[in-house]
């Protein structure tokens, strides 16, 4: 009889015994996910053109409007979400100290213009210098430049809409003084919205300026047509795909900036 520490050694070197002696390894089988990783899917389509094409809603112009002036917000025309045309005055400031300023400025320049024609007829007579009729004509000049000043300042009082649209947000309030260069209206134009998203670029071989197709949005849970309006001038090399813009077809009052949805675009040769 074998000692105990020697038979236990004897028992673990059989299987291993045993596997040495067929001459042949046994691998593990590779996982079927990891297969069908490595292949693609199998259905020869890139992972691009396999997950689902997502877009979002967006207006073709949109701007921030800002004071020009430092003043005292006298009245905002507009709110949040309202619609305005194009000239329309949206915000009005108190600019009584600019008008009382371009009243000074006009009774300086006409001061001033009284004294030119003096000197000018003084110096018919020989009764006046050179240098008096010419300051004289200078001050006339910086008189009616203070006043084509005070005309242009006077003429940002009341900010008006550079394009038709809706205003997004409204950052001030009446009675509020702002200053130069202060954020007052987020406004869009969204008489047309816009799409962006991500194509193969393989998709360029049939897809064009022009190209319709259609989308659905989340948000309504209809689908609406819609038609290529730019292609991307670049394609990028590592993901091989491109940036593409589009336009909803149409008027749907029901749609709004900030809506996003799928894109459902018909393939050649395949389903949509």
């Amino acid at each position: 009889m074998l000692p105990r520490r020697e038979a236990f050694a004897l028992l673990v070197s059989l299987p291993l015994m045993a596997g040495s002696a067929s001459g042949q390894a046994q691998p593990a089988a590779a996982p079927a996910s990891a297969a069908s990783a490595v292949s693609g899917g199998g259905d020869g389509r890139s992972a691009l053109e396999r997950q689902e094409i997502r877009a979002q809603l967006s207006p073709r112009r949109y701007t921030t409007l800002g004071a020009e002036l430092g003043a005292k917000i006298s009245r905002i025309g507009v709110k949040e979400g309202e619609r305005f045309k194009a000239g329309q005055v949206l915000v009005s400031f108190d600019c009584s100290l600019q008008a009382a300023q371009l009243q000074r400025a006009k009774a300086t320049l006409s001061a001033a213009d009284r004294t030119h024609g003096a000197n000018s007829r003084l110096a018919e007579l020989n009764s006046v210098g050179r240098v008096e009729l010419d300051t004289s004509a200078a001050e006339v000049a910086k008189a009616r430049a203070d006043v084509n000043l005070m005309n242009a300042t006077l003429a940002k009082c009341n900010l008006t809409a550079p394009f038709a649209g809706r205003v997004a947000e409204q950052k001030v309030r009446e009675q509020q003084f702002v200053q130069p260069g202060q954020a007052l209206l987020d406004i869009l134009d969204d008489s047309a919205l816009e799409l962006e998203f991500i194509i193969p670029s393989k998709w360029l071989a049939w897809l064009k300026a022009g190209t319709g197709f259609k989308v659905r949005i989340d948000e309504t849970a209809r689908e609406y047509p819609a038609r290529i309006t730019r292609i991307g001038a670049r394609v990028d090399p590592v993901s091989q795909s491109v940036k593409v813009a589009a336009v909803i077809d149409g008027s749907f009052p029901e749609l709004i900036a900030g809506m996003s949805g799928k894109v459902l675009p018909t393939v050649p040769g395949s389903a949509p």
